[in-house]
């Protein structure tokens, strides 16, 4: 009988351990899978691309971007400079192409430099970690520092690694991680900080970009040059260790001298822009912020610098004539157009001397700009007078009495 109640007993707590494990295992499943995204949302989570206005030898003319993005263009892998792809590399997943989406060696690391620093210092998250957290955890779970998020995002990595190869997961943290000032992957970075596409970008110039990544806000070289620079530096040492550059490469890059974009959101041509914008809003609506157009333009931006240089050199020459030979025009303001005679294409628009000029209301297209016609419109009506078809046109040498006249203008 003993034996029988001893079995009993341990089949009972058995049967407690199976039913503590089986609770368990549905809390753990609640709190890690319930509600997980699929990887093959990941669309949903892409910043909106920018839309591009060109002219008609494919120079940017102006960046329009989406009401809640920023600039955002993505290009492809080919497109983007090779050290540009190992500075990223070397400053946020040395291990890349080795791990199955999350690095144990890197998150081991990790935990030490957080330990040794008493503060979290590393995150230890790898790129396609990144990915995942970027385009498919939900804004507000992105900043958690949770344990629940952080595993939740491992999962996700390694299925983002089962369904997509390196080389798509790289493509689309290269377009897509935000590197400050509005600026959402490589192409939208190298317009931001240096006015030029990813493809043009030098060594110095990616590994100070690589650099950022980090903390856009904290290594914003526009504020904080010095820090973007030690960061600079760091990305070229990281990229010499995993034998990506030669030390003579890092230090000749180290001493290249960096040319920063004069404003972060150039405009070239800008009433021409402003008027090819107001016609996109109204033939294209919502997916003129949502779908990226590229807009190839007739407008020839050498033309309209040209002829933004004879316009102020004109109004100079007016408003300053030679001493003694007439009076000065007080003249302000011009605009122009230019027109292919053939085919109507637009090549030049050019409302004021100067958009920015706030004293002669320079935003305003004063060759687009509504305005009485004055003595313009009597050409048409002489023409009409004289019109040969008329019962009695008038000629030359009509006539007509300058005393007030009633005309019946309808019967």
């Amino acid at each position: 009988m003993k034996w029988i109640r001893s079995r009993t007993r341990k089949q009972k707590i058995l049967l407690i351990l199976l039913a503590a494990l089986l609770a368990g295992g549905a809390f753990v499943y609640d709190w890690l899978f319930v509600d997980l995204p699929s990887v093959d949302n990941l669309e949903a989570g892409l910043a909106l691309p920018s839309t591009r206005i060109f002219d008609r030898n494919g120079q940017l003319l102006y960046e329009i971007l989406p009401p809640e993005g920023g600039r955002n263009t993505a290009v492809t892998l080919a497109d983007i400079p090779d050290h540009c792809v190992k500075a990223v590399i070397a400053t946020e997943d040395a291990n890349f192409y080795c791990h199955p989406g999350v690095d144990v060696e890197g998150i081991a690391r990790a935990l030490w430099i957080n330990l040794r620093g008493g503060e979290v210092l590393a995150g230890g998250s790898t790129i396609t970690q990144q990915v995942a957290r970027n385009l498919l955890l939900e804004p507000e779970q992105r900043t958690e520092r949770t344990i629940q998020r952080k595993l939740r995002e491992s999962i996700l990595a390694i299925r983002l690694q089962n369904s997509y190869t390196k080389t798509d997961i790289l493509t689309l943290y290269l377009n897509q991680t935000y590197f400050g000032n509005l600026a959402y992957g490589i192409e939208g970075a190298a317009r931001a900080y240096f006015a030029k596409s990813a493809r043009e970008l030098s060594l110095a110039e990616c590994a100070l970009l690589g650099g950022i990544i980090a903390n856009p806000a904290a290594f914003d070289p526009l504020s904080n040059l010095e820090g973007a620079t030690e960061r600079q530096q760091n990305t070229l040492r990281l990229m010499v260790n995993q034998n990506y550059l030669t030390q003579a490469e890092a230090d000749a890059a180290e001493k290249d001298t960096l040319q920063f974009a004069a404003t972060r959101f150039p405009i070239h041509a800008p009433h021409f822009v402003m008027a090819v914008w107001t016609q996109l809003q109204r033939d294209y609506g919502e997916s003129l912020y949502r779908d990226g157009l590229d807009v190839v333009t007739t407008v020839d931006l050498n033309w309209t610098n040209a002829a933004q240089d004879i316009v102020q050199q004109q109004l100079d020459r007016l408003n300053h004539p030679p001493p003694g030979s007439r009076v000065p025009a007080n003249a302000h303001n011009a605009a122009v157009i230019a027109m292919d005679p053939f085919t109507g294409q637009v090549l030049t628009m050019l409302g004021s001397p100067d958009y920015f000029d706030e004293t002669i209301d320079g935003a305003v297209n004063a060759a687009l700009a509504p305005r009485q016609p004055g003595s313009a419109l009597k050409p048409f009506t002489y023409a009409a007078a004289f019109n040969p078809q008329q019962a009695h046109p008038w000629t030359a040498a009509t006539m007509l009495l300058d005393v007030e006249t009633p005309f019946i203008t309808r019967k």
